[in-house]
């Protein structure tokens, strides 16, 4: 797509099958209609998905007053490894990319002949129409997927959604923020434009004496880019004669205004995906006390409710409402602060009787001391 249309707000057309009606061509692997093209969008995606795909999980058993782990669970298993082709980490940056970038991720469960949970296959979004029964529950149709088109009820997939407006699909985020990315990526496209086809020379030559001929031209030309040009001849001195006046030309001021411009581009789109600019590597206005906060706000209030939405979505899909295991994504190693901070309030804890010496040997990875374990 180019500058122009980008400007106007034209949109290109594919044929596609997209519960996104906003915006359906944004769910492609290449091409102009690809949003990570940005590498804002593809650095917010990369840090959250990642960020959680990191983090430590645990299946615990919720029976009664205590909650004790369940290493043997089914589902813990099904963690350590989700299918015959990823990992838990790789599923979980596909899952993130996808509800970050559609606003919805679909995984269909596959179960033993004892019902148990064997399996999580992702399914890509543009494949997936969602429709309600009469008796309430949602129908997943996946055309085409792996050259059969299939049919599964809700408690039959894994569907995580970000902000719905329906209640029955999430929508994303760059198509409630259209404008953001129309104009991030029309001033990307300005720029890559600018440098590639420009066709402003580093400087002029003027004569104030008469023009010399084409051959004498010829010859200047070729004796400037003999002596001057190349990193070799950098900052040599050049003796004008004959009137000759060297004249540099510098970046014109319309397009130095449209590379501030994408500086706050970078800002607008860390706004839509709730990501602090240090996160992605824009350290224009870093410190590193606003560093270490932007850390534990990005733990905070990115990833944490991220997690908790997995979390609840494995409790209704995989689990079943009324099983009393549970899924917990451990962000405590993300949330402890600095060494210092960390280590004082250990201290306290350890005071107050609620941590013991070996369970905080625990939580920064060291070996329980053995005159405690015994």
């Amino acid at each position: 797509m180019s500058f122009l249309d980008r400007l106007l707000g034209r949109t290109e057309k594919r044929d596609t099958v997209s519960a996104e009606p906003v915006l359906p061509s944004m769910w492609f692997p290449r091409g102009p209609g690809n949003p990570e093209g940005l590498s804002t969008v593809l650095a917010c995606v990369n840090a959250i998905g990642s960020g959680i795909g990191s983090l430590d999980v645990y299946v615990y058993n919720t029976s009664g007053d205590t909650r004790t782990e369940a290493p043997n669970h089914p589902v813990a298993r099904l963690i350590r490894q989700p299918n015959e082709n990823q990992t838990w980490p790789d599923l979980v940056e596909w899952l993130m990319g996808s509800v970050l970038l559609t606003g919805n991720a679909l995984l269909t469960i596959q179960y033993d002949g004892a019902g148990r949970p064997t399996g999580l296959t992702p399914v890509p979004w543009q494949c997936v129409q969602v429709d309600r029964l009469a008796s309430g529950r949602l129908r997943y149709t996946v055309i085409a997927w792996q050259g059969i088109t299939r049919t599964y009820l809700d408690d039959e997939v894994f569907h995580l959604r970000d902000r719905s407006d329906d209640g029955l699909m999430g929508r994303s985020r760059l198509s409630r923020a259209r404008d953001v990315h129309t104009a991030a990526a029309a001033l990307q496209d300005y720029s890559l434009n600018m440098w590639q086809n420009q066709a402003t020379p580093s400087g002029i030559i003027t004569f104030e004496n008469a023009r010399p001929g084409p051959t004498a031209l010829d010859e200047l030309k070729q004796e400037v880019r003999n002596k001057f040009s190349g990193t070799g001849n950098a900052r040599q001195v050049m003796v004008m004669s004959n009137g000759m006046k060297w004249q540099s030309i510098g970046i014109s001021p319309e397009d130095a205004e449209a590379l501030e411009s994408r500086k706050f581009s970078v800002q607008e789109l860390c706004r839509v995906y709730g990501v602090p600019p240090p996160i992605v590597q824009d350290y224009s206005n870093n410190t590193f006390t606003n560093a270490t906060q932007a850390s534990l706000w990005f733990a905070t209030n990115t990833l944490l409710p991220w997690a908790r939405k997995i979390e609840a979505e494995f409790k209704r899909s995989v689990f079943g409402a009324s099983s009393p295991f549970e899924m917990h994504i451990d962000l405590s190693s993300l949330m402890r602060g600095d060494y210092a901070t960390r280590w004082q309030s250990y201290g306290i804890a350890i005071q107050n009787q609620i941590l013991t010496v070996n369970e905080i040997r625990e939580q920064e990875g060291y070996n329980p001391k053995q005159e405690d374990a015994a």
